[in-house]
């Protein structure tokens, strides 16, 4: 059976269900996210208005695979796919490890170069620049439509208006196979981002700002939509910035609104492509224009998050988390000494960014014992830089220059952090030993902070470089609505979700005696262990016996078959094993129940055949029901779940007939995706979508 997980979105204090399924008598409008899915939702019953928390089978716009198109490629053959469905959906660039020049990695990205020549798919070598800014230079990121890349940054693409989500690479296989996979409406945050930003703060400033204010997971596995009155004075850039770094934020998209700022910006990008462009053209610009989409009046969101930018001044990150936040005058203070300074990525290396930096550090020279390390988003980028002078500029004043690619934002390459060393960087991760030593300090920062920073030795101003007063700092000014359904539209809702189709070989129900697993941020390790995720012939029986063994060793002595696991918040966070999901099938489980859940195991657990639900308010009246017991990693609750999909609901009950502790509606769960649950996961279906070509 497949995984399908039911989210229910959730703040550790107040929860949202997330999931009633609507129809067109709903009193409910749709929010932007939910209308452009439903715009590239396939197979959807006549009449279904899609909402969040349905499951829906999307076919994407583009489907961009970049150093690990190989071993997609693998999987896709796997399948036993010989031709991609579509190959104008495809997109394959070389961007991460560019600089290796091994004769495996050569021969690498030669297989990928020759696969997508023979297949006929649009494809950028190592050189040409970074895949997203490439998806957004390219057009294939393109307002009011789904993108999606086996990259985490997809998320880039809100910047444009377009819904860009990240996948896995079976996704990315069913995609060129069957041109469609599937994917679960998420809660749908709103960020208003009210007033105006002050003079020298950043886009980069606004998004680490927002993860180090809101640093309790409130929008973990949301899309995010952003609003403001004075939107449309940001720049696309600092949109791109800002929507990119939603996934550090740990949203699943996070979109901006199309509007004349955008339109204007195609129409420059548009003189600058030319009128021959097979995406950015005259008609793509017209039809643009004639189609804007905008969220009904009506719509709902899960929560709203509020910030003013006119209280802002520059934030540092860090060190080594996204969710510190540090005000860039008060760091200043510390006369903190900087090694290495950054200038790389997808989140701020495009001409603005560099000009940017230029502008601060023209006329100056970086700080002996400091290594300033610059790399372009694209091949473009640094040639409208050097036109420019600002490549000049910054390569003048000592600046290391680097191949257009990832390099040492993803710990690849020449420049990496030396134990002890101090790094400031405009990328958008500064995890503990991402960019080199585990021993090292990462802090992120603006283009500005960053140059001024390797000018001056230290993690320092703009204002310092250029001899004018330090800004000072003022207290931010934030806040966060939980927003309740209306009643009304629960009861339409209700009312669609009661006549769900089941297919046959699917349960109509799931029922069984939940098992506590108490604890958050179970992660892959703790549920299958490293030291078997390499060994390829690993037997079921073997899988099922080391299930959970690093979490507790007693997990194995005190479950049986048909349990159901439930678990605290993020359960699945940590790499992207698979196993961690097929581990829990071969003992036999037919459901994983949580707070919520890592989204790549998420993922891989649907495409595995692994039920999953999310229910926060049932972890949290067991955390209440034991408070005053002796501390249990595994235990039997003698509380009974029953799922109803043809209803939609979950009833959990003492004993299997005992008093209903819980009732509550869930997502619905469409027959499109039952099917690929009947079929043993995505790649049992895709096997057989196969057979019917």
């Amino acid at each position: 059976m497949l995984n399908l997980v039911q989210r229910v979105s959730k703040s550790r204090n107040a929860v949202t269900l997330r999931g009633f399924s609507t129809s067109s008598q709903t009193l409910l409008g749709q929010n932007l996210t939910e209308k452009i899915v439903q715009r590239y939702a396939v197979g959807l019953p006549d009449g279904k208005e899609v909402h969040s928390g349905d499951y829906v089978s999307v076919k994407p716009r583009h489907c961009m695979t970049h150093d690990n198109t190989w071993p997609v490629a693998l999987k896709f053959k796997g399948l036993g796919a010989s031709k991609i469905k579509d190959n104008r959906q495809v997109v394959m660039t070389l961007d991460h490890d560019v600089q290796n020049k091994t004769e495996k990695n050569l021969t690498k990205y030669k297989n990928i170069e020759n696969f997508a020549k023979e297949h006929g798919v649009d494809f950028y070598p190592a050189g040409r620049g970074i895949g997203h800014q490439i998806m957004i230079e390219e057009g294939y990121a393109f307002p009011n439509s789904v993108v999606v890349a086996s990259d985490s940054h997809s998320n880039t693409y809100g910047g444009l208006g377009t819904l860009g989500t990240p996948i896995v690479r079976t996704d990315a296989a069913s995609i060129w196979a069957t041109g469609q996979t599937w994917w679960q409406i998420p809660p749908v945050a709103k960020v208003e981002l009210k007033g105006r930003l002050p003079k020298g703060v950043t886009g980069k400033d606004v998004i680490v700002s927002l993860c180090g204010i809101f640093n309790n997971d409130e929008v973990l596995n949301h899309a995010i939509e952003f609003t403001g009155e004075h939107i449309e004075e940001l720049p696309i850039d600092y949109r791109l910035t800002i929507a990119n770094m939603t996934t550090e934020w740990g949203a699943l998209s996070g979109l901006f609104p199309v509007d004349n700022t955008l339109i204007e910006w195609y129409e420059n990008r548009l003189k600058k492509v030319g009128p021959n462009h097979p995406r950015i053209n005259e008609k793509t610009l017209q039809d643009l224009k004639n189609n804007l989409t905008k969220a009904d009046s009506d719509s709902y969101y899960a929560k709203t998050l509020t910030i003013d930018l006119s209280t802002l001044s520059p934030f540092i990150s860090g060190p080594n988390s996204v969710k510190v936040s540090t005000s860039l005058t008060d760091l200043s203070n510390k006369n903190m000494k900087v090694n290495k300074a950054y200038l790389v990525s997808c989140t701020n290396s495009r001409l603005s960014d560099i000009k940017a930096a230029a502008d601060i550090i023209r006329g100056h020279k970086v700080a002996p014992g400091v290594q300033f390390y610059v790399a372009a988003a694209s091949s473009n980028v640094q040639k409208d830089a050097e036109a420019s002078g600002a490549w000049k500029d910054i390569m003048d004043a000592g600046a290391i220059a680097l191949p257009a690619g990832c390099g040492p934002c993803i710990g690849l390459g020449t420049g990496l952090l030396e134990p002890g060393e101090v790094g400031i960087s405009a990328t958008n991760r500064n995890f503990k030993g991402r960019m080199g030593s585990k021993d090292a300090l990462a802090f992120l920062a603006s283009p500005e902070v960053v140059a001024a920073s390797a000018i001056l030795g230290k993690i320092g101003s703009p204002e310092e470089v250029l001899g004018q007063k330090v800004k000072e700092t003022s207290e931010v000014s934030k806040s966060i609505t939980i927003n309740k359904k209306p009643e009304a539209a629960g009861d339409a809702a209700a009312s669609s979700a009661s006549g769900v189709e089941v297919l046959e070989g699917f349960p109509k129900r799931i029922t069984g005696e939940l098992v506590l697993c108490d604890a958050d941020n179970i992660n892959t390790d703790g549920i299958y262990p490293g030291k078997y995720t390499y060994q390829d012939d690993v037997p079921r029986e073997k899988m099922a016996e080391v299930c959970m063994e690093n979490y507790d060793s007693e997990f194995g002595a005190k479950t049986h078959a048909g349990d159901i696991v439930i678990s605290g918040y993020n359960f699945g966070t940590g790499s992207s094993r698979e196993q961690a999901a097929t581990a829990i099938l071969a003992r036999d489980m037919k459901l994983i129940v949580a707070g919520s859940f890592g989204n790549i195991f998420s993922r891989n657990s649907i495409n595995n055949a692994l039920l999953t639900l999310e229910i926060p308010d049932l972890i949290n009246k067991l955390r209440e029901k034991y408070s005053g017991s002796e501390k249990e990693l595994t235990r039997r609750t003698g509380w009974f779940l029953t799922w109803d999909v043809s209803s939609a609901e979950v009833t959990v009950t003492e004993g299997q007939d005992g008093p209903v502790v819980l009732k509550q509606k869930v997502g619905e769960l469409g027959s499109n995706l039952q099917d690929i649950i009947v079929k043993g996961g995505l790649e049992g279906w895709v096997k057989a979508e196969l057979t019917k070509a």
